[in-house]
């Protein structure tokens, strides 16, 4: 064997043996290796992607026909099940991702992985709060208002109003605001509803004060402020387990001094849809700079 030659060949071990193959013939088999691994990657990932949109699209359906969630955020399922769907096909298609350059593969990877992360983040600090359990002897409590049927209150507004009465109950001292004004779809204010609901309860109507004006968490913190002493009192905000990170921020941004929560729960077939719905929310309090 010339010089040349041994500088063309390559070794490898075969069965404890060394074999000398062509350089060229050693570089075409590392790379079909490299190729394999990248199919696999790629068809991992469109499993995964099919696998969400199929769950996207049962939630979706299980929301549209068996749910009735007071808002139409959970057509925001449907979206994800088609995006999911067109995604896992493309990818399931190895010569149409061939054709993108891989800076912009890499840099659509390197998107998506900052997006969950940023994703996950938010969703711990959701759950960061979703126990909560103030102490007892407060000044007031503020209950956030939700939707108002021509039946009473929303699933979503029970819960806090028990969650609530409860509260007041065992704390005699405490007075309540009940925060939330009349949507276009309500037969009255939520503050009516509330008021009502609890006066049912065997709450003393002289311990109820209405906010019948706002209509949103900001709104409710805002005008809730004006009648009481922000600064001093002793407060707690009355919400679902989803929304109290989200409220106290707010509350804490509008300058109330000692604000804790109480975390009323959720009915489980609405968790995940107001869930993604409160990652949303978030991020436009943030955005619009009220956390």
């Amino acid at each position: 064997m010339s010089k040349s030659d041994e500088i063309c060949y390559s070794i490898f071990m075969k069965k404890g043996k060394e074999h000398l193959i062509p350089l060229e013939k050693s570089r075409r088999v590392i790379y079909l290796d490299r190729r394999g691994a990248e199919v696999k990657n790629k068809f991992i990932t469109a499993v995964f992607f099919g696998v969400l949109g199929i769950f996207s699209l049962i939630y979706f359906i299980f929301q549209l026909f068996f749910v009735n969630t007071g808002s139409n955020f959970f057509m925001i399922w449907s979206i994800l099940a088609a995006g999911c769907g067109l995604l896992a096909f493309f990818l399931a298609h190895r010569s149409w991702v061939a054709r993108i350059p891989r800076w912009i593969r890499r840099t659509i990877g390197f998107i998506f992985v900052i997006g969950t992360l940023f994703f996950l983040v938010i969703e711990g600090l959701i759950l960061s709060r979703f126990a909560a359990v103030p102490k007892p002897g407060a000044d007031v409590c503020i209950i956030l208002g939700a939707q108002i049927k021509e039946s009473g209150p929303s699933d979503v507004l029970q819960r806090r109003l028990d969650k609530a009465a409860e509260y007041l109950r065992n704390n005699p001292d405490t007075l309540v605001i009940v925060s939330g004004g009349q949507g276009n779809n309500e037969p009255i204010s939520e503050a009516q509803g509330m008021r009502d609901y609890l006066i049912a309860k065997g709450i003393a109507q002289e311990r109820i004060v209405m906010e019948d004006a706002s209509t949103n968490t900001l709104e409710n913190l805002v005008y809730s402020a004006r009648l009481i002493d922000k600064t001093r009192d002793n407060v707690v905000i009355v919400t679902n387990n989803f929304h109290v990170f989200r409220a106290m921020s707010i509350a804490k941004k509008q300058g109330y001094g000692t604000v804790q929560g109480l975390a009323a729960s959720t009915h489980w077939a609405n968790l995940l849809n107001n869930m993604l719905r409160e990652f949303f929310g978030v991020v436009k309090d943030f955005l619009a700079g009220n956390l």
